[in-house]
């Protein structure tokens, strides 16, 4: 991947350009972190992007006049963020800048970013050029904001969930004047768009150190402006949709398949997550989730699951023609009406798989 996007850089520069990998990427790659996503910072307009490559693709909705100098750009298979130098001005919502002027400086550029971790560039060449010290705070594991915090978090509040982020996956503390501007700041989360910060959580609750991030949130008091008062409740830090589900937020924007999952670990975690038939109906991910939750071991549920005699309607040893057949009725919603009574006997060990017991016992009962 690198060598390719060495290649792409020079591409660029071939038509006069500079061009540099630059932030994550590049952050990663000293610490010897595999790293997916490359973003390219260059003096090229993406209007002079166009001219060199053909499949420049602008943000939804925008073009090169109001698209922040940000082009994607997909060579050899690979996606390629790629933003022109610029300068930004006067951020009014504690988000975006009002306006950009294009420059044609790198360190003008990298002086507009977050921290300095992410500011480190590598060129065409494998070189790298930290221009501002990136790699001492990398060394020092610590996060420091570019320019003064305070407005740096003014400017952008989602800069401070992405400081708690980065400390969070990588281990790192957070400077203590950053500490001190995030106090300061914290009020101007209220201005971020809940999808913006959930996709920021996000990451901080699917990493491994998930624990440490919830417990710096709560450090850094930011809960409140967060909406995430429920966070105390979060006894397994395993899991994505469980953290969720136990703060169990009314606020924040989920997929339809987000939604039901934390409805239905939500409801479980009310009801027996060793029960057979509540293993069945809501599946071993559901009850597993809220049993740990609970404090039961998830091994315990585990096996409890494997040993259930179906695990889903198409085990139970007849069809629904053979039903009807036997019954001899058309089909309709009658069908259900038994099956749901064959799911719960078998469960309960009352009634065993078996096709001609099963027939005996429609027909008694049915």
């Amino acid at each position: 991947m690198k060598e390719i996007a060495l290649e792409f850089l020079k591409i660029i520069n071939g038509f006069g350009y500079e061009a540099y990998i630059v932030g994550g990427f590049v952050r990663d790659y000293i610490m010897k972190i595999q790293s997916h996503d490359i973003d390219i910072t260059t003096n090229a307009t993406p209007q002079e992007l166009k001219n060199i490559f053909t499949n420049v693709k602008f943000p939804k909705n925008m073009n090169d006049q109001d698209c922040y100098g940000s082009v994607s750009i997909i060579y050899k298979n690979i996606l390629f963020e790629v933003t022109t130098f610029r300068e930004e001005y006067a951020y009014l919502d504690n988000r975006h800048p009002s306006s950009i002027h294009y420059v044609d400086d790198l360190e003008t550029d990298l002086k507009r970013r977050d921290f300095t971790i992410n500011a480190i560039c590598m060129d065409q060449n494998g070189n790298i050029i930290d221009l501002l010290n990136g790699k001492t705070d990398l060394t020092n594991k610590v996060i420091k904001t570019i320019n003064n915090p305070y407005k740096s978090f003014t400017d952008d509040a989602l800069r401070i969930l992405r400081a708690v982020r980065f400390a969070t996956i990588l281990e790192f503390s957070l400077d203590e004047e950053l500490i001190d501007a995030i106090k300061l700041t914290k009020k101007y989360l209220k201005n971020i768009s809940y999808n913006r910060k959930k996709h920021e959580l996000d990451k901080i609750f699917a990493s491994i150190h998930a624990k440490e991030g919830i417990k710096l949130l709560e450090k850094l008091d930011l809960l409140e402006e967060l909406d995430l008062e429920n966070l105390n409740k979060v006894k397994d830090y395993s899991d994505l949709i469980g953290i969720w589900a136990m703060i169990n937020s009314k606020v924040y924007p989920f997929t339809k398949n987000e939604k039901e999952l934390i409805k239905n670990i939500n409801l479980v975690n009310k009801k027996d997550n060793l029960n057979p038939y509540i293993l069945y109906k809501y599946g071993l991910y559901v009850n597993t989730i809220a049993g740990i939750n609970k404090g039961i071991d998830k091994v315990k549920i585990n096996k409890t699951y494997n040993d259930l005699p179906i695990k889903c309607r198409s085990d139970i040893n007849i069809s629904a023609l053979e039903i009807c057949n036997l019954l001899k009725k058309e089909p309709s919603s009658f069908l259900n009406i038994i099956y749901d009574n064959l799911e719960k006997e078998i469960l309960n060990g009352t009634l065993q798989n078996d096709k001609d017991i099963i027939k005996k016992y429609i027909l008694k009962n049915f």
